[in-house]
């Protein structure tokens, strides 16, 4: 499994990372540790979970169990040195977690202390802000996203007093490094100038939605990335499942993500499933099995760090982590172009 810096952090994780979002609600604790078991077999050393997961569904009931999940595992195998652990603090309208509060330097030691408790461990190597107090043009806002009523003087404000509640947490040990989730260039690009001025910590990494279907990372945030070198972490880098093609022709498998989330996210569009059998007719072209070629494709990106996958069987999990040995053709490459020219944007 091939290594990349995380940043300027001095770490290096594989570039594929399993992601925990479902463990707790479509996966059983021991489905989770065996998951996480093949996982490291395979050469992967990186785990992403956040305090909100699981989200299929979204519940207070369920909340936090994928964290717990991790620390079940940590506990039974004491392997804290074999894995970099990555998590989140939830930002504003999650109403069962802290009442839904915004992140600020009151709710990061708590929110810190919490997700420390559910996974068994002293430090937490990369904690991310899981969403911008702000808002953000991710998760299908970008049709109407309208930054233009933000307080500007607020929002700098927010992001000097939350650096200095993570350098706080680094200099206690609780967490090593920074990152951001669900950010734009302007958000990160703050973020750098005013750690670089207070001496705050340094963002390592920005976990942001990136697959074929989804490519608003492919322009002003690759550039701040080839300066700035804060490396992409891809999440849902098989568009909630949708490039696989088991959702093709109206199937909704059962136990499957669009069983429980009926629009996946609004992602399952006309367009969208019109775009992905361009995609499986260009894997079926070449002999490739659909998921390793979309999982491969990410992995040739310039500013790629880690794509983070899900599972909810072993036998996915294989072909994901079999995504890793998959060399794409020039070819293979240049059709990928072509129809990402011919379907842009299919959601």
């Amino acid at each position: 499994m091939k290594m990349n810096p995380l940043g300027h952090t001095g770490l290096k994780v594989s570039q594929l990372c399993l992601g925990s979002m479902t463990w707790g609600s479509q996966n059983t604790e021991a489905e989770g540790h065996s998951q996480i078991d093949r996982a490291l077999e395979r050469g992967v050393n990186f785990i992403d979970t956040a305090e909100m997961y699981p989200v299929t569904p979204k519940t207070a009931r369920t909340q936090g169990r994928s964290e717990e999940m991790i620390g079940t595992w940590l506990a039974r195998t004491g392997r804290r040195e074999d894995v970099i652990l990555a998590s989140k603090i939830s930002g504003p309208g999650m109403d069962y977690i802290r009442g839904g509060a915004a992140i600020t330097a009151e709710t990061i030691p708590e929110a810190i202390e919490g997700s420390l408790r559910r996974m068994q461990t002293d430090h937490i190597d990369l904690y991310q802000l899981h969403w911008p107090n702000r808002g953000s043009y991710m998760f299908r806002q970008n049709w109407q996203y309208d930054p233009s009523g933000q307080d500007t003087a607020k929002v700098l404000d927010n992001i000097a007093a939350t650096l200095e509640a993570l350098a706080a947490e680094i200099a206690r040990g609780t967490i090593r490094h920074v990152g951001l989730s669900n950010e734009s260039a302007w958000g990160t690009a703050q973020f750098l100038r005013l750690a670089e001025a207070q001496g705050g910590p340094r963002i390592a990494s920005i976990q942001n939605e990136y697959s074929l279907l989804c490519r608003l990372y492919d322009t002003d945030l690759a550039e701040m990335t080839a300066h700035e070198q804060v490396g992409l972490l891809a999440y849902s880098p098989l568009a909630a499942g949708l490039l696989s093609g088991k959702y093709q022709g109206g199937a909704v498998p059962g136990g499957s993500r669009m069983s429980i989330i009926g629009d996946l996210g609004g992602r399952a569009t006309d367009r969208a499933f019109a775009a992905v059998q361009a995609y499986l007719d260009i894997a079926a072209r070449h002999g490739l099995d659909p998921s390793q070629m979309a999982l491969a494709w990410t992995l040739t990106r310039p500013f790629l760090t880690s794509t983070i996958f899900g599972a909810t069987t072993l036998e996915q999990l294989d072909v994901a982590l079999g995504a890793a040995e998959v060399t794409l053709s020039r070819e293979v490459m240049d059709e990928i172009d072509a129809t990402h020219r011919a379907h842009p944007m299919p959601y």
